[in-house]
């Protein structure tokens, strides 16, 4: 069965503040991660981990190779990286006791979801939280 996103979850995730690990956020202002990252930070006053394969600090915070590596409770693990590379990254998720996996526009594995679903983590796939929150009135 398809995963379709609960807009409970969708609302709470949104509207709770909590530390997001982003996955994909790297110096690249061309890329959308960078946008939504700061929209996480200045719209939703949620606190942004960046997580990028070279490890990079973004918008001034230190940045990580992998979510094993950030000390301390991750929330949300923002998924900006292809639907065939997701499926890694939300068992890393799983694995560090990520509360929630969120993946992002255009990003869809079921199986990754259904996994996460099975590990007790919130699945919100193939949207972005600038389109969900304004839904909200957020």
């Amino acid at each position: 069965m398809a995963h379709q996103n609960d807009p409970e979850v969708v609302s709470r995730l949104l509207s709770t503040p909590g530390r997001w690990a982003v996955v994909g956020l790297s110096t690249n202002p061309h890329r959308v991660a960078m946008r939504i990252s700061r929209y996480l930070m200045d719209q939703l006053d949620m606190e942004v981990v960046p997580v990028n394969l070279q490890g990079d600090d973004v918008h001034g915070l230190t940045g990580y190779r992998k979510l094993a590596g950030i000390p301390g409770q991750i929330d949300v693990v923002d998924c900006f990286v292809n639907s065939q590379k997701v499926g890694p990254v939300v068992d890393q998720a799983i694995e560090v006791g990520a509360k929630a996996v969120w993946l992002q526009l255009g990003v869809v594995d079921e199986a990754a979801a259904e996994r996460a679903k099975a590990a007790g983590l919130d699945v919100v796939m193939d949207t972005c939280p600038a389109i969900e929150a304004p839904r909200f009135g957020l």
